[in-house]
Order: structure tokens, then sequence, then C-alpha cells
């Protein structure tokens, strides 16, 4: 699994890349103004983290793209709509972008960006293409859920849930992920501990963690597309606000999801969810749990990373 939360993960620009030659906006102007720019497809540029892309599901697949860039952890949420490359190797992410970017790019005749907007730089060097530039992240008390807020910047209708083409039935367990992607967004570890003591001897509970998160005997998987598979045929799970939670929700799993310093109006996963307080005692989290979950019959361990 992949380090998730709703911060933006795209990594810091490289610097000048080694491949193609650099390139400011005179090129891309003058790339746009060639026979070779201005093709009929659309390409989405979607940077964030893993709750940043799936809220922004909806607004995407309304675009109809011809393709999409995205950091490489996001590709299987993505390539279900359209061809996914990663923002790295295309090389949009280097101080210069590189002439052979700024030829791919120039190919497009529409290119709806979440990346680059507040950077002057970036905006200068791609002068004359077709970008559509666009806010990343909601901005502090934002009135709408994130995902109307990307509907509404592509003028498609509020409203839409995410969904990812990653379904299976209940096989009758729970699971628990007990991060997200800051401290202060977490439950207290001994309260998902005590809501697993709960579900004990009625449900099977199975944790789940990224690669450096510390929990013993926790399941891990080596990228989205087996999590979200194994995801898919749980019961129920039980998260905070953190991109893993929106995974399970847009899988079509009930997900019970604890909120503390963020604003569920706008950062709840949709779908089928209950939304609880950190204050809210471990029993009510188990009976919220129990009453959510997917009638299954569990028979086996999870499947191996």
């Amino acid at each position: 699994m992949i380090q998730n939360g709703l911060e933006d993960t795209l990594p810091q620009a490289n610097g000048p890349s080694a491949e193609g030659n650099e390139s400011g906006p005179e090129e891309a102007a003058a790339l746009r103004s060639r026979g070779s720019a201005g093709g009929p497809g659309t390409l989405v540029i979607r940077p964030g983290a893993i709750g940043d892309a799936i809220v922004s599901l909806p607004a995407v697949e309304r675009l109809r793209p011809a393709e999409i860039w995205c950091p490489e952890q996001n590709i299987p949420l993505f390539e279900h709509i359209a061809p996914a490359r990663s923002l790295v190797a295309e090389g949009l992410d280097s101080l210069q972008i590189p002439q052979r970017t700024l030829e791919r790019l120039a190919r497009f005749g529409r290119i709806v960006s979440w990346y680059g907007a507040q950077r002057d730089d970036f905006r200068a060097q791609v002068r004359g293409l077709p970008f559509e530039f666009h806010r990343a992240i909601p901005p502090e008390g934002c009135p709408v859920h994130a995902v109307d807020y990307y509907l509404e910047q592509v003028g498609a209708p509020p409203g839409a849930k995410p969904r990812l083409p990653f379904r299976a039935p209940s096989a009758g367990y729970a699971v628990i992920h007990p991060f997200s992607g800051s401290p202060r967004k977490n439950w207290p570890l001994e309260r998902f501990r005590a809501v697993a003591q709960k579900l004990d001897g009625r449900l099977p509970v199975f944790w789940c963690a990224g690669p450096e998160e510390e929990l013993p005997d926790a399941v891990r998987f080596a990228d989205l597309r087996g999590l979200a598979r194994w995801l898919a045929a749980a019961a129920v799970y039980i998260g905070n606000d953190s991109g893993i939670s929106h995974l399970a929700a847009a899988c079509g799993v009930p997900v019970i999801a604890l909120f503390g310093p963020t604003d569920p109006r706008v950062w709840a996963p949709r779908g089928r969810v209950c939304v609880l307080p950190f204050e809210a005692p471990p029993e009510d989290v188990a009976e919220a749990a129990l009453g959510f979950a997917r009638p299954g019959h569990w028979t086996a361990g999870p499947p191996a990373p």
C-alpha cells in the first residue's frame, strides 16, 4: 500500500531534465502555432494524493479525456477512464520543462490542469498551449463538498459519487486502517483496538497499513490496485479522514469514518458512509460497523500481497 492522505504528494521539482532540450515560453508558443499542435483530444493533469484523486474522479470522467497524467501511485485510480501516465515520467515536474514534454503537450487540443495553477514559472513555460488551470485543493472554509467543488470547476452539476471498477461480494471481514496523511487526523490507535475487541467473535478484523506505518501484522500491498481489490471484498471498513477511506467507499464498501479537525461536509467519503466524531466511544463505532456491514460468509484469510 502507499502512503496516503489529502495532501499534495507530487514530488518536488528536480531541476532541468537530462532528457530532451530545455524549453521556455517561446518554444511552447511556436509549438502551439505549428500544425503539430492542437490535436482533438483532452489531456487531464491531476496531481495530489490518493484522496485528492478520488474526490476529483467524477470531474475527470466528465471531461472524457484522451489521456491523464498523475502521480504514479494514482495510475490505478484513473486508468479505467483513459490511459494514465506518470507526471514524473512525462517530465512535467522539472523546473525547466523538457522540449519532448512540450511537444507531447502540443498534441492535445485541450489541457485541463490541476497542476501549476500557483506556479508562475510553469505557466510562463506553457504559454501558448491550450491550458485551463484549476485550483488543486478546495480553499479553507469551502462551502461545498470537495467532489462538487471539482465538478463545478469543469461546469458539471453536483452530487456525483466517485466510483472505481473494483467490486466484489462481501467476504465477511472488517478492515481497519488507523492512519492518515496527518497525525492530527488520526483517532487514537488504542480506540481502534477497542473497536476490534468489540467486533471479536462477530466479524473477523484485519488491519491494513502503508509501508512506513508501524503496525504489526497489518496487511500491506505494493500498489493501490491490489489494495482496492482486497478492500472491495470487505464487509465494512473503519478508518480516519484518509485517502484509503475514500478508496474503500469508491469500491462500494460501507465506511465508518472518524473525523476530528477536518470538515466532513467537505471531505467525508461519498457512498454508504457513516461519519462519527472523535468523541464517539469505541462501542458506538463497533455498533455502527456491525449495522453497516454487508452480509457475507468468512471462509479464508486475506490474500497475500
